[in-house]
């Protein structure tokens, strides 16, 4: 069985358990994702993983080796394209579909879902790292959001002016690969390719994620 999903993000909303209990719930319309390569342990390749691709693109706007690897599926070429790990030989072959009815029948109800963050640019120490900033009373002209000193961090201090890897300084924020482990999986909608995931998902709506079976819990 392949333990994960390809799939997009759709928003948040909510849902409310039979014991009236409200529950916040990201949508995420995951496949049908097709099976655009099938790597096996006593092949060539030496492992065993399959790779899915999610979401059709037009092929002027995809590249001549991509539309020649989706030709081999007998599929078009794919937006969103990733390898999925197995630690047993495959059973799917290429060209195979995937969907959400795969977490229906294995009975899965906790996931991992790993997405990008959404990208907030080059921010201050105050927003990314949430420092409390310079006092704002008399005294501090134009330098209320400055983090201060910084020589303290030095490598060696007092003959050093180099800053020890790890400070918390102003920088790029945001647009990094997270995972949220072992979400409640709350329901799968086959009928229109939706998992029901408890609690939020990281990126932002329109984002590109990988569901697969929870490591954690089970």
């Amino acid at each position: 069985m392949i333990p994960a999903i390809l799939g997009k993000k759709i928003g948040m909303t909510q849902v409310f358990e039979p014991s009236g209990r409200r529950v916040p719930v990201t949508l995420v319309q995951a496949g049908p994702c097709v099976v655009m390569q099938v790597k096996r342990a006593d092949g060539v390749d030496g492992y065993n993983a399959v790779q899915l691709g999610f979401d059709d693109v037009r092929p002027h706007r995809s590249t001549l080796p991509e539309i020649g690897h989706a030709r081999k599926a007998q599929t078009a070429p794919k937006r969103f394209v990733r390898e999925i790990r197995l630690s047993d030989p495959p059973e799917h072959e290429v060209g195979q579909t995937v969907t959400v009815e795969l977490f229906q029948k294995a009975g899965i109800k906790y996931v991992d879902v790993v997405g990008v963050t959404k990208g907030r640019g080059f921010q201050g120490v105050m927003k990314r790292w949430g420092f409390g900033g310079q006092p704002a009373s008399h005294g501090t002209e134009r330098k209320h959001r400055s983090p201060g000193s910084i020589g303290g961090r030095a490598q060696n201090r007092g003959t050093s002016g180099a800053i020890k890897k790890g400070k918390r300084m102003a920088g790029h924020m945001g647009a990094v690969r997270r995972t949220v482990s072992s979400q409640a999986l709350i329901g799968v909608d086959a009928e229109h390719n939706l998992l029901i995931i408890a609690g939020s998902v990281p990126g932002p709506a329109g984002g590109y994620v990988i569901v697969r079976k929870a490591k954690k819990r089970s």
